[in-house]
């Protein structure tokens, strides 16, 4: 098991990346929510604002209370158990941030939705007559750490390898989790988790990132020593090479 843990801390910065904090703030909240429900509850729950593939392509599938395209965004906040949604939200909180710092808040906020809806798009086309729900960050997320990877690929990061802390490079990290995914699409397996939208958070998240960023925020900046901010967010305080 590898799970990172923190690459610096984000309470540095003069612009907090309060919409990274909103989105944990709110799965967490909507977790919460669902854990006072039953089971019954929260199997209806998962049908109505779940990302169902045959919603979009089977006519005979029964219509949700909500519209099939809304859920596109829905089942971003929903979570299956606690090491669902805290997994999803410990990528969000050390990737989040940086993303943020380098597309301003309300680029980040629409970079995200974006992510979120475009992986569970690519979710519905891998297998469009499925009657399986997808609920989980994991493909925004997914979005989030591409963009990273092109931001800051040479960043530090600590990670816990089994019981360990070990800090090496983000490109390792996120690389070796990148090829993961990858590979289990290709093994075609069916463990129950969603890789086809994991490989789409990616690949659009990427994509975003490079449409997205503002001028002057490098790719691939290894010699990078203090933050770029998007343009009115400020200026940082310096940041040494780690």
């Amino acid at each position: 098991m590898v799970l990172p843990l923190y690459d610096h801390s984000p309470f540095k910065w003069p612009t907090p990346p309060y919409v990274t904090w909103a989105l944990i703030a709110a799965n967490v909240v909507v977790f919460l929510l669902q854990s006072a429900l039953t089971v019954e509850q929260n199997a209806v729950l998962a049908t109505l604002a779940g990302l169902t593939p045959a919603g979009f392509t089977d006519r005979d599938f029964p219509e949700p209370a909500l519209w099939a395209l809304l859920t596109l965004i829905t089942h971003a906040f929903l979570h299956a158990n606690f090491w669902h949604v805290a997994g999803n939200m410990i990528f969000l909180w050390v990737f989040g941030d940086d993303v943020e710092e380098a597309l301003g808040h309300a680029r980040f906020l629409l970079f995200y939705l974006i992510c979120a809806a475009g992986s569970g798009a690519v979710y519905v086309a891998s297998d469009p007559g499925s009657r399986l729900s997808l609920i989980g960050a994991s493909g925004a997320v997914a979005g989030v750490v591409a963009a990273y990877l092109l931001f800051r690929p040479c960043e530090k990061v600590t990670v816990l390898v089994f019981v360990v802390p070990v800090r090496i490079r983000s490109f390792w990290v996120i690389g070796g989790w990148a090829i993961w995914q990858v590979l289990e699409v290709a093994s075609r397996q069916h463990d129950g988790v969603a890789y086809w939208a994991h490989v789409g958070g990616l690949a659009i998240g990427a994509l975003c990132f490079v449409l997205m960023r503002p001028p002057g925020v490098p790719l691939f900046e290894c010699a990078q020593v203090q933050p770029v901010l998007a343009e009115g967010e400020g200026a940082g305080p310096p940041r040494t090479p780690r």
